[in-house]
């Protein structure tokens, strides 16, 4: 792993090289390497996760008038796995990542999963060889910066919600979902749904379950340039 690459990419410097090292480190990365001297990054993610969180909340809380409810949901919108991920591939993570070959091969939502949860260790590192200000830039710089977005494009609205508002609002119509095929064994399903206006195909969507799919087909009809 380059470091120093890595250090000059979220313009710090470690004093505990390991700690931003084991941020990268997958738990499967360690099963095929069992003499590798540092573990894997799920403790410093644990961390990471409750620190993200409590800055979060606190910019939401000195910044924002508004009610509980939605200040949760901003911040949900900030820290979902989709967004994290999203922020990781940005700065390039997926670079420095240590799987094992299984899981490289493996993309979509798994590796998602993976890409999300190495912004929680990363920042788990950062705070214990930093300190607060220091992690706290780094989410302001790299997470709190999205809120914009979030709030303009009101991504803290469920993507089904979210089309369903817009396509009453300028139509007069509900949306409905359609299921257009399953595929795979039923441990591993793969749904395509279809969401309509009247008998109008607007978008397809894939996912591991119907409601999954139904989001995945809400997101790519709300991404048309007629709902925007």
């Amino acid at each position: 792993m380059e470091i120093e690459k890595l250090e000059k990419k979220l313009n710090l410097e470690f004093k505990n090289k390991d700690l931003i090292k084991q941020a990268f480190i997958h738990r499967s990365y360690i099963n095929e390497n069992p003499g590798l001297k540092l573990n894997h990054n799920e403790r410093l993610e644990f961390l990471g996760d409750a620190v993200l969180e409590l800055i979060i909340t606190e910019h939401l809380f000195n910044n924002y008038p508004n009610p509980e409810g939605e200040l949760t949901c901003w911040r949900a919108a900030l820290v979902n796995s989709r967004m994290l991920s999203e922020i990781s591939n940005k700065l390039g993570f997926n670079d420095y990542l240590l799987l094992s070959k299984g899981e490289q091969a493996e993309q979509g939502r798994a590796r998602q999963f993976i890409l999300a949860n190495i912004i929680e260790a990363v920042i788990g590192a950062i705070y214990l060889d930093q300190g607060y200000d220091k992690v706290k830039e780094f989410i302001d710089n790299n997470i709190l910066s999205e809120l914009k977005r979030v709030l303009d494009e009101k991504l803290y609205i469920d993507p089904k919600s979210h089309f369903q508002e817009q396509s009453q609002s300028k139509l007069g119509i509900t949306p409905n979902y359609e299921l257009i095929k399953e595929d795979g064994p039923d441990h591993d399903k793969e749904f395509q749904v279809g969401v309509y206006l009247e008998d109008e195909l607007i978008a397809k969507g894939q996912g591991p379950s119907k409601q999954a799919a139904q989001e995945n087909a809400a997101k790519k009809a709300l991404d048309k340039k007629s709902w925007n």
